[in-house]
């Protein structure tokens, strides 16, 4: 990996995705901001300094993410590592009153855009790379009414483990993230709807609370580091023991 590493992560303006960029900067990347909101990602590249840019890309379009892939490598000098991070959040409505045009746009944003984002930025990868993939709990156990958003991160899982072992040869390490529930804004509007029950969540969750979305992109920084080169191929849950627990009850006292 070069000295000064070339980072491109999407989703970035906001969230898991902000986070992600502002530790990536910190370790020295150079980084690429890639989000649908194009002029949020400009604002927050700005936020991190004249070495990082922005791309408006929406990753479930092929000729978007063609043209923000090679805006990165001309704008960064090539790529060295990709955060496959965008992603939408399902309805939460009952099985029965799911629509399938927003069960495929779920699907087409996170899996499309996975597939899509790696693909071309693995052309770029000539030799060496990481590509961090955004899977979930909800990918690896059953959350009830997240049917499109639980089989996309299930996909991603898979897909993370097929494009490893494809890739390996070519020095590219590619991973995946599971995380848990998470405090941004997005959960802070899902609670203050009434959608989720934050103090259910943290009695479920064996660390008591919901995590920090710097907590994430430690993890996720470790991925796509050095300290990570015999690593490939791994789903890393992040998610306070949400897994691991599976006894009677709440996890967690409260």
């Amino acid at each position: 990996m070069a000295t000064q590493p070339a980072a491109i992560i999407t989703g970035a303006a906001d969230g898991i995705g902000w986070a992600l960029a502002r530790r990536f900067a910190a370790a020295g990347c150079r980084v690429a901001l890639a989000d649908i909101a194009g002029e949020r990602a400009a604002a927050r590249a700005a936020e991190l300094g004249a070495d990082h840019i922005a791309l408006a890309c929406d990753v479930s379009d092929e000729a978007s993410v063609r043209a923000a892939v090679a805006a990165a490598a001309s704008g960064l000098g090539g790529i060295d590592i990709l955060v496959n991070n965008a992603g939408i959040g399902d309805t939460h409505l009952p099985t029965l009153e799911q629509d399938i045009g927003h069960f495929e746009r779920v699907l087409k944003v996170h899996l499309n855009g996975t597939f899509l984002m790696s693909r071309e930025v693995a052309r770029f990868m000539m030799e060496r790379g990481a590509i961090l993939n955004i899977s979930s709990i909800a990918g690896l156990g059953g959350l009830p009414r997240r049917n499109a958003y639980g089989a996309a991160k299930a996909g991603i899982a898979q897909m993370t483990k097929n494009l490893a072992c494809e890739w390996a040869g070519r020095g590219i390490r590619v991973n995946a993230l599971a995380p848990g529930y998470v405090g941004t804004a997005l959960v802070r509007t899902l609670e203050a709807a009434g959608r989720i029950d934050r103090q259910k969540l943290e009695r479920r969750i064996p660390m008591g609370r919901l995590a920090e979305p710097e907590e994430i992109a430690e993890a996720g920084w470790f991925l796509c580091s050095p300290a990570a080169s015999y690593v490939t191929g791994a789903i890393l849950s992040v998610d306070g023991g949400w897994q691991a627990f599976s006894d009677a009850g709440d996890a967690s006292p409260g």
